[in-house]
């Protein structure tokens, strides 16, 4: 694991990982916490959501782990092609044909910037191992509010059981590495002013990845100020996750 890769055997795997593999030709990536003995729980927007819910990226991107047709379920984890939500994996599942990687915690502003690629690590410290299978087991059985690949994804889930961390803005609940580079990668050129100060091609590359990579750093959860810590009984008992406007007065007052 460094800076060019972050993939791992599963020899090395320890119960409280989190743990991703990439997807859709390296588009995006799916997240979720290893538990041990093999097993993996992750959210996912299943083939089983309504086609009416989330956005149109939704439905693009689904970080659907199971690839196994109904025709031809796991034997170990059944006919999962068309669960939604919080749920249980063997890894081979949850892989999907995909590498194994290990997302990173604790980590300096330096080594931060040097990954190009979001959604790899975070400069937020982890939680003790018990207190991450906590939150997921947890998370499990009462669910994770409603899948958003924007507002509240695979990675959201994983990092706020890693941490206890949500991120609370007007818009949104949780935005995590992967979508805020997707976000800030678009936005980059066109909000920036210095994008008048070039007309070479070598030079918008240049002003947008300079802003690709400031927007990276400020919406780390490990930096932001709109950042609370809320115990896992209480996220699901206040139905934070599926009414973000309404949680930012409740979440100051934790």
């Amino acid at each position: 694991m460094g800076v060019l890769s972050n993939k791992i055997s599963r020899e090395d795997l320890k119960a409280g990982d989190h743990i991703y593999s990439w997807r859709q030709a390296y588009v995006y990536a799916h997240h979720g916490i290893y538990i041990g003995e093999g097993r993996v729980i992750h959210f996912t927007r299943g083939a089983g959501q309504e086609v009416g819910t989330g956005t149109f990226l939704d439905h693009i991107f689904m970080s659907s782990s199971p690839s196994r047709s109904s025709e031809n379920p796991c034997p170990n984890c059944g006919d999962q092609s068309r669960v939604d939500g919080v749920m249980l994996s063997c890894i081979d599942c949850f892989l999907s044909g995909g590498d194994l990687y290990k997302f990173e915690y604790g980590v300096t502003p330096a080594f931060f910037l040097a990954k190009a690629r979001g959604g790899t690590c975070t400069l937020a410290q982890s939680d003790s191992p018990e207190d991450v299978l906590h939150r997921a087991s947890f998370l499990l059985e009462k669910g994770f509010g409603g899948y958003n690949v924007f507002k509240n994804n695979c990675e959201d889930f994983a990092i706020y059981c890693k941490t206890g961390l949500l991120v609370f803005t007007n818009i949104s609940v949780g935005r995590s590495g992967q979508a805020g580079s997707i976000l800030a990668a678009a936005s980059a050129i066109v909000s920036s002013p210095l994008r008048y100060l070039t007309t070479s091609f070598s030079g918008l590359a240049a002003v947008g990845f300079s802003m690709y990579c400031v927007s990276r750093f400020v919406s780390d959860v490990g930096v932001r100020r709109d950042v609370s810590k809320i115990p896992v009984e209480r996220l699901v008992s206040a139905s934070i996750l599926d009414e973000p406007e309404a949680s930012t007065s409740t979440s100051k007052k934790m």
